[in-house]
């Protein structure tokens, strides 16, 4: 790997493991055995190794933006939304960090703002394309909220899952997370959707 390249990927296993607030340039630069001066040769700063990490985020993500063409039964979105938690799990010091990331980067707030919102369209047309198909019966306002609410789940589902791990497994049971998401479209749902709801249902909850 090149040097930049071993710098990102030290810097974000120790992000997600210890926390960015945690972690400074100086504890990666040792943890590479690198010289602090060294490290400051591809990065001035700890903000721009964030920012670099946010880009490769968003750029993980941004397949799911455009889920909406492909998912058109139940099974479909339980998929992309797997995938989508496993990506999270990756760079999961962004969202269990947001609020510091914001407060301490201000320039990097537009980015996290953007991506949730590009969250939140995907989830919209997600629904809206199910409720063409046959697949759930809901309203504009139902759509809007439960895209709403999708994406609260996503993004809180780590720290949450911390807080309460016997009722939700572990961290990184990203089918599992899929499941309960998916949970949210009970009352939408069709009769022909539901077999597969009741299908995860008694797989995830045994």
């Amino acid at each position: 790997m090149k040097t930049r390249d071993r710098i990102l990927a030290q810097s974000l296993a120790l992000f997600n493991e210890d926390g960015a607030p945690a972690v400074t340039t100086n504890r990666i630069a040792a943890d590479l055995g690198m010289s602090p001066g060294n490290l400051y040769y591809h990065f001035k700063n700890k903000q721009q190794i964030v920012e670099h990490l946010l880009r490769r985020f968003d750029d993980v993500l941004a397949p799911f933006a455009n889920a909406a063409d492909s998912v058109h039964e139940l099974d479909d979105l339980w998929l992309a939304l797997h995938l989508l938690f496993e990506n999270i799990h990756a760079y999961r010091f962004v969202y269990r960090d947001a609020d510091y990331l914001m407060r301490e980067y201000p320039a990097l707030a537009p980015r996290l703002h953007r991506m949730t919102q590009a969250q939140l369209a995907a989830m919209r047309r997600i629904y809206l394309a199910l409720s063409q198909r046959g697949v759930m019966r809901a309203s504009e306002q139902e759509v809007e909220l439960l895209a709403l609410h999708t994406v609260l789940v996503i993004t809180c589902w780590l720290s949450f899952s911390r807080l309460v791990p016997e009722a939700l497994g572990t961290q990184n049971d990203s089918g599992r997370a899929a499941y309960h998401v998916l949970t949210l479209l009970g009352p939408y749902l069709e009769d022909d959707a539901r077999p597969y709801l009741v299908y995860l249902t008694h797989k995830y909850l045994k």
